[in-house]
């Protein structure tokens, strides 16, 4: 399996009318997990990095729902570039996959959906360490 089927990019429904767009999530369903935690990043430039890390139990699904953003997807052989630019598109960032967000547009708002409840211990915060971990 190649790292873009692993990492897939999702395309969620607009069930939007004449009164505007609806998009709708639900966990288990158009996402592949149990949603127990949801936190949203704004007010990053295009200088900023965020991420860096890998996780050893949470999954999440990237998706911006304002603006814009790139996602630098890898798992130490290989790598991809995802520009999150629809709020009916996110992706999907399993366990043991390294990612970086950056390139923010100034309205920016990236929103990520997580199995996990925060545990900084399950964090891989050191490219070379998450390297010796996965290759």
């Amino acid at each position: 399996m190649t790292l873009q089927e692993k990492c897939p990019v999702l395309q969620f429904k607009d069930l939007g009318d004449e009164r505007g767009k609806l998009v709708v999530i639900e966990g288990n369903k158009n996402i592949p997990f149990e949603i127990k935690r949801v936190f949203y990043i704004y007010e990053s430039d295009s200088t900023v990095v965020r991420g860096q890390h890998a996780n050893r139990e949470s999954e999440f699904v990237l998706i911006n729902v304002a603006g814009q953003s790139k996602v630098r997807i890898t798992d130490g052989k290989s790598e991809f570039i995802v520009e999150l630019n629809k709020p009916m598109m996110g992706v999907y960032i399993p366990k043991m996959i390294w990612k970086d967000m950056y390139d923010f547009s100034s309205d920016s708002v990236l929103l990520v959906l997580a199995s996990t409840h925060y545990d900084g211990k399950e964090y891989i915060r050191n490219y070379d360490d998450y390297l010796k971990e996965v290759l």
